[in-house]
């Protein structure tokens, strides 16, 4: 079977941790929603049950949740070969406490709620690809977490840098800041500090 991009893509991201027959891939594929989202369109808001696991095609998304005072905290960008959505109200069924909007014109590939738990009974390999993503997520959740404590702001942002090198130039400074967890005029001072070096 000759994939298309957007399909190859997540083929590949899926092979990574297991192998699939042609049937498989087919079945899958069979099983997937395109979503289209033009730049600064929610695609998820907070108060909304989560209706996909989404995979980013093409685009950057930022995930984030807002204070009481209205601030955003931004937790992730998601940009080619991420996947992203709200995985507690995905699972649990329950609004979710975040937004999810498009920095940049963005195409996706959602499966839902339904079609997941279909994929389990069809593919029952699937749960063991789903449970490598959730246990990698919550790893990187729980380092970011502990990055927040241990390290400097300045610290933060050149760790960013470093692991994230195609992201770094595609967001805002002020995105950038509301991710570090500083203000964006304190984000400018850092950048300008890291760059004189």
């Amino acid at each position: 079977m000759k994939l298309d991009n957007t399909h190859q893509l997540i083929i590949e991201n899926i092979s990574r941790f297991i192998d699939l027959t042609e049937l498989e891939k087919q079945k899958y594929i069979s099983l997937l929603t395109e979503i289209k989202i033009d730049r600064k369109t929610f695609l998820m808001q907070a108060g909304d049950i989560t209706k996909y696991e989404y995979f980013i095609t093409k685009g950057c998304l930022k995930v984030y949740t807002l204070d009481e005072n209205g601030t955003p905290h931004i937790s992730m960008f998601a940009v080619e070969d991420y996947w992203t959505g709200d995985m507690a109200s995905f699972i649990t069924k329950e609004p979710s406490r975040y937004f999810i909007k498009a920095t940049e014109d963005s195409e996706l590939l959602g499966i839902s709620r339904a079609n997941y738990d279909l994929l389990f009974q069809q593919i029952p390999k699937f749960e063991r690809f789903y449970r490598i993503l959730y246990q990698r997520s919550l790893i990187s959740y729980i380092r970011r977490a502990n990055h927040g404590i241990s390290l400097t702001a300045e610290e933060r942002y050149i760790r960013f840098k470093k692991k994230y090198p195609k992201i770094v130039n595609r967001i805002t400074q002020k995105d950038l800041a509301a991710y570090i967890g500083i203000t964006p005029e304190f984000m400018s001072k850092i950048i300008t500090k890291v760059n004189r070096r």
